[in-house]
């Protein structure tokens, strides 16, 4: 008997649902978008079950409910798996009630770092959802589709007769290799580009999980504080794979923290160097873990850009963030990234509850005087699992009531929580301002006219420029 599965981004808005970066597309200055990685990889351990699998992302073209019950009807999935954010859930479980009208036997799971949180109150509320994944997805789903009790599968919350119940919590996956490639095969990959040149990008997850629990970040709550590392090999192999099959020459190696491990990284730029493979990737840093020797190899191995959160050029708000390290650091690093002729591409966070004028003004000034290549700014966002959440609470920052999600709905673009120093209205103000000054630079704007190399990169540039003079 062909039993199917149905993974669905749920009609509604545009975002970036990946669990620690759930960021709307929409005014983004630059925002790549991203394929459906979480539901790639529930569906390659859904084939290794048996399982016949769809994956469709109701956002991309704005498609309608009426699509998504045309594809049920059509289709006919036994299960239906439902990616989630804390600003859209509400509307994504809408199409849980739809669903039972639709096949009444159906069982429906929903995944997302909001269940961290918040589980037995969305099942009570969603009645018709059967099962939300607490934590990494891959495992527990399995168990699921093999027939495993839902009483004994550890990281579920399930509908039980009693109601609502939590199953105890399931250990981070100590063995990443043990997971299969995601199944790219599922999604049209001809979509998710590179923001700046429009070419194919594979995004390859290279590890998971951060030591640091920055107050605002959801890594470490998703994803654990212990670093797990892929084997260099198996992340070779799915470049090959990509290459090969999807004629990719272009990715981003995903992770919470890629240069944790130094001599992790040495040894993944040595073996993609002996490899002969020929291909561009990105990644994420700390500053305070890069020095020139493993940049310059990184830069050598085909390493093109590395991507820096900053947050803040204060370093009072720096330490009270528990950012864990200091200014001198940053810059430090930013001269090392450019001695490497490596691009860069900073993140900034305005408006942190100790925030005041002087300190986003700090901040402003650091981003000019690191003139990184790209960059975002993004307003404070309080999700809940955050550090920063529990304490917008304790000192009631946040102005509305907290069960209302549509507070989340425009995040990193206005702020969910008030500071103890400035307003909302205020930190909208200082935000705009602070992309302003950064991008409207007649420097920035005559470095980036001198990067074009193509007509598709300069309709990228005419539409990040539009967007930041929106702001």
């Amino acid at each position: 008997m062909n039993r199917k599965v149905l993974l669905i981004y749920p009609p509604g808005q545009l975002m970036n649902r990946e669990d620690r970066c759930q960021v709307p597309s929409k005014d983004v200055v630059i925002a790549p978008p991203l394929p459906p990685g979480d539901l790639m990889y529930m569906a390659a351990v859904a084939e290794e079950t048996g399982y016949t699998c769809k994956i469709i992302d109701y956002t991309l073209n704005n498609s309608s409910v009426d699509n998504f019950v045309k594809d049920l009807k059509e289709f006919q999935p036994d299960y239906l798996v439902i990616s989630i954010t804390t600003p859209t859930i509400k509307n994504d479980l809408k199409v849980c009630s739809i669903t039972k009208k639709t096949i009444p036997d159906i069982q429906i799971i929903a995944k997302g770092a909001h269940f961290l949180k918040f589980n037995t109150q969305i099942l009570e509320e969603f009645t018709d959802l059967d099962m939300a994944i607490r934590g990494e997805t891959e495992i527990t789903f399995k168990e699921i589709l093999s027939g495993k009790l839902k009483s004994e599968i550890m990281g579920l919350t399930w509908q039980s007769p009693d109601g609502p119940h939590n199953n105890p919590n399931r250990p981070f996956n100590e063995d990443l290799d043990s997971l299969p490639y995601p199944a790219r095969h599922l999604v049209n990959n001809t979509i998710y580009v590179r923001p700046d040149n429009g070419k194919i990008q594979g995004i390859i997850k290279v590890s998971r999980g951060c030591p640091f629990n920055c107050f605002f970040c959801l890594a470490s709550p998703v994803s654990g504080r212990k670093v797990r590392v892929r084997s260099v090999n198996n992340v070779l192999g799915e470049i090959k794979q990509c290459m090969e099959l999807y004629g990719m020459k272009d990715f981003l190696l995903w992770s919470d923290i890629f240069n944790l491990d130094k001599n992790w990284v040495i040894e993944l730029c040595n073996i993609i160097l002996e490899s002969k493979l020929k291909f561009n990737w990105a990644t994420n840093t700390r500053v305070d873990t890069m020095d020139i020797d493993t940049a310059k190899l990184m830069k050598k191995a085909g390493c093109t850009l590395v991507s820096v959160g900053v947050e803040s050029g204060n370093q009072e708000i720096l330490e009270k963030m528990g950012k864990k390290t200091d200014l001198n650091k940053i810059k430090e690093a930013f001269k090392i990234f450019k001695k490497a002729d490596l691009k860069t591409f900073a993140y900034y966070i305005i408006g942190l509850p100790w925030d005041t004028r002087e300190t986003v003004e700090d901040t402003i000034r650091l981003a000019i005087e690191l003139d990184s290549d790209f960059a975002n700014f993004f307003t404070a966002t309080a999700f809940p699992g955050t550090r920063f959440y529990d304490y917008a609470i304790e000192n009631n920052l946040f102005e509305s009531d907290i069960d209302n999600y549509e507070l989340f709905m425009n995040t990193y673009h206005y702020p969910t929580v008030k500071g103890h120093y400035l307003s909302k209205e205020e930190i909208v103000k200082l935000h705009n301002k602070a992309v302003k000054r950064f991008f409207l630079r007649p420097n920035y704007i005559i470095k980036c006219l001198f990067r074009i190399r193509s007509l598709k990169e300069i309709q990228n540039y005419i539409k990040a420029g539009l967007s930041v003079l929106r702001h």
